[in-house]
């Protein structure tokens, strides 16, 4: 996990037969500028010599701060350091912690609607319905009518069977509850620790440290359906991540963070314009918590190490108090 404090970008031009390339990198160091910018030109020299030997590779690295920057560190304005952990800003101005070896698990409960094997089992009967009706009639205005009603009354009939189906067994909550139960009865030597987000549920492995280019990672994300964009950025970041304030958005704030699109560093000169949006975000966070602690499953031991992190995060979470989720 690398989550530097200091950026810099490299640049180098190539002009030849009235074509000019120009080739960018950034650089990053948590030593000092000088060292960022050394990274940078490094950086910037080696693709420079790919692309001018032809290699198709972009010529220029866009500014993500997390999700999206693959081979780039974590491009975030760090908060606070606990131990091994990191404590940045986000792009929205929410809080997250930043761990190399404790594993969050992201599951997410929103309902996706019906499964499309249930659609087409509903929607092929009634589409070869309408054929019939269309033939029979000897008219393709009848034809098409009758298609686009069973197209509606297809649709219609799957929202209401799948409704009836997540209502017998609970919902996504439930149906996330028992993933979880079963992932521990075949894993007996994990402690899982569970917690409720305002959207989903969040998952401490408690029993021991992790990598999260690990086997046991990649197998865990699956079984338990994490959040597939997450799973992704684990491997990209190195590290493991979970959000510790609200979502501005949930606590009142429909204004985004100042500047936009604020990518970390931002220009000296726009930095009140910064801390004055945030000094707002922290007044109104106040009232909230980040997640609730739930349970916790399994008979594995607890890792002092990774408790050490669970004491860091369920204080900024704000996880044992009993106040609104946001």
């Amino acid at each position: 996990m690398i989550v530097p404090k200091y950026w810099a970008e490299g640049r180098l031009q190539h002009r030849a037969k009235g074509r000019q390339i120009t080739v960018r990198r950034f650089g990053w160091s948590d030593l000092s500028l000088d060292d960022a910018q050394a990274l940078a030109d490094a950086r910037t020299r080696e693709a420079f010599e790919r692309v001018l030997a032809g290699e198709p590779l972009p010529r220029r690295e866009g500014k993500q701060p997390y999700n999206g920057a693959v081979g780039v560190p974590i491009r975030e304005e760090i908060v606070s350091r606990e131990g091994d952990c990191v404590i940045t800003r986000n792009s929205y101005g929410a809080l997250c912690l930043n761990t190399p070896n404790a594993l969050f698990v992201d599951i997410d409960l929103h309902d996706p609607g019906p499964e499309p094997a249930l659609r087409r089992k509903v929607r092929w009967p009634l589409l070869g319905l309408a054929v019939v009706i269309g033939l029979a009639a000897s008219s393709w205005l009848v034809g098409i009518v009758a298609v686009v009603v069973s197209l509606w009354l297809a649709a219609w009939i799957s929202r209401r069977i799948h409704a009836s189906r997540m209502g017998r067994d609970g919902g996504p909550e439930a149906r996330a509850d028992r993933r979880i139960e079963a992932f521990v009865e075949q894993h007996p030597d994990w402690q899982l620790r569970q917690y409720r987000t305002p959207a989903g549920i969040r998952l401490l492995a408690m029993h021991r440290a992790f990598d999260p280019h690990e086997p046991a990672v990649e197998a865990c994300f699956t079984a338990l359906q994490t959040d597939p964009v997450y799973a992704v950025m684990c491997v990209r970041q190195h590290c493991f991540r979970a959000r510790v304030s609200p979502k501005p958005w949930r606590i009142g704030i429909n204004r985004h963070m100042r500047p936009r699109p604020g990518t970390w560093p931002i220009n000296p000169e726009r930095m009140a314009d910064r801390m004055q949006w945030v000094a707002d975000y922290e007044r109104r966070s106040d009232g909230f918590a980040a997640c609730r602690y739930v349970r916790t499953l399994g008979d594995g031991r607890t890792d002092a190490g990774i408790d050490t992190v669970r004491i860091v995060h369920d204080r900024l979470c704000r996880a044992d108090s009993a106040l609104p989720l946001a």
